[in-house]
């Protein structure tokens, strides 16, 4: 089995004992922010796998504290330790991680190309998730440029 889907059943048996109503939301964001950091990944010639872990992890303490506060720089550490508790990835592969959840709910700001991919990955999903819903302030530039970049 790839690292991918190993990873997979990791979170969702680290997510086993969420709210049930709750535990819906938060994997169809994962798996959602994760297909999002493939198809970018791909588009700007990142690693696609790597990103998609990303995905699969960048609100891993969120989900399993309840608490949105300071919930990228904690699930850093968090994903950190999963990674290398089950050794999915190597040093270097664990730091491009790690920094891009360490990252991504800093919208306002540009950091590394990878680490871009994953707070790109997270607005798509945001918007497209629900329609209806407005995009948020902070995410409206980086949608536009997606939009952009993209096509739509």
């Amino acid at each position: 089995m790839g690292r991918l889907k190993d990873l997979r059943k990791i979170i969702d048996e680290e997510l086993k004992d969420m709210d049930p109503n709750k535990k819906v939301s938060a994997i169809a964001h994962l798996y959602g922010v994760s297909l999002s950091a493939t198809l970018i990944a791909r588009r700007r010639h990142e690693n696609s796998e790597l990103a998609a872990m990303a995905g699969m992890l960048h609100d891993i303490a969120a989900y399993k504290t309840g608490s949105y506060d300071d919930h990228a720089h904690r699930g850093a550490k968090m994903a950190e330790d999963l990674l290398k508790d089950h050794a999915l990835t190597n040093e270097e592969e664990t730091k491009m991680i790690v920094s891009a959840i360490y990252h991504h709910d800093d919208k306002l700001v540009v950091d590394g190309p990878f680490d871009e991919v994953l707070k790109d990955a997270d607005v798509m999903h945001h918007v497209f998730n629900d329609l209806d819903k407005p995009v948020k302030d902070k995410e409206k530039a980086r949608y536009e440029a997606l939009c952009k970049e993209f096509g739509l």
